[in-house]
């Protein structure tokens, strides 16, 4: 799945090795429920449309599963369903099943989720709840780092959602909360930190210097790792250049400083092609 969250590899959490251990879930393992189950038209359905679900066994076609809400267990098959990773992160979800998901009650304006393509690991968009559900491309460098806006980029889609949960820099509004993170209840103490990192808006100006210039990789740092990255390159390049002629260029440029498109302009983020 590429970088999806700081040294932690979403592969790592299938169990691809003994086919005997690879058939049973894991108590952290969470699924959502795709459509209803039963259909309506058969039976009372045991489980709904966006209902989160604890794996407690995968057989076959048919998965056992643990109601969050409710608590109780039942069989489900598998293609009712789609894993879920990290709170936002929904593998195999569908362009319009992702906006049915945002749409439900409990879901409100900035609610989003990072979906999987049906047709490609490794190709992600993320859906945000608005006054409709916008849809944007997550496009990948070839240093497998991340962007939907060029001038932006992201080691992993973990600083991704960071930095939009602090900003809407270019996208229809800032991000509030993962799609359907209301239907889960808070999580033990004795299971571990929840698996969603959200970071709050801070005030750059009670920000420590020293932060903006660290290149070190440690989750304590108020600013992600691609800024100070960004922030140190830039310092490095400024550095090398002889002071006099800077601000001789300066005079000349009258401080005036222009950003100039490519011929071809910037790739539309919000796109209508199913994805």
């Amino acid at each position: 799945m590429g970088n999806v969250m700081r040294g932690v590899s979403a592969e790592n959490k299938v169990n691809t090795g003994n086919p005997e251990t690879s058939l049973k879930g894991t108590e952290d393992e969470v699924v959502v429920v795709l459509q209803d189950y039963p259909a309506p038209e058969i039976s009372e359905p045991i489980y709904r449309l966006g209902e989160k679900l604890k794996v407690v066994a995968q057989e076959a076609y048919w998965w056992r599963v643990r109601s969050i809400q409710t608590g109780k267990e039942n069989y489900i098959p598998g293609s009712h369903v789609a894993r879920v990773y990290h709170g936002w992160l929904f593998e195999g979800v569908e362009r319009q099943k992702a906006e049915e998901l945002l749409l439900l009650p409990g879901n409100r304006v900035g609610s989003f989720l990072v979906r999987e393509s049906t047709r490609e690991r490794g190709l992600y968009s993320l859906s945000v709840r608005h006054r409709s559900v916008k849809h944007y491309r997550i496009f990948r460098l070839d240093n497998s780092w991340y962007y939907i806006s060029p001038r932006l980029t992201f080691q992993c889609l973990e600083d991704m959602i960071n930095h939009y949960s602090d900003s809407a820099d270019g996208l229809c509004c800032v991000l509030t909360s993962p799609c359907l993170s209301g239907t889960i209840q808070p999580p033990d103490a004795s299971l571990g930190a929840p698996p969603v990192v959200m970071r709050r808006n801070f005030d750059w100006n009670k920000v420590d210097r020293n932060q903006l210039v660290s290149t070190d990789a440690c989750n304590e740092n108020m600013v992600s790792y691609g800024v100070r990255n960004s922030i140190a390159a830039y310092l490095s390049f400024a550095g090398d250049q002889d002071p006099s002629r800077v601000k001789s260029d300066s005079r000349k440029k009258k401080s005036k400083s222009l950003y100039v498109l490519p011929e071809n302009g910037l790739p539309n983020t919000d796109y209508d092609e199913d994805f």
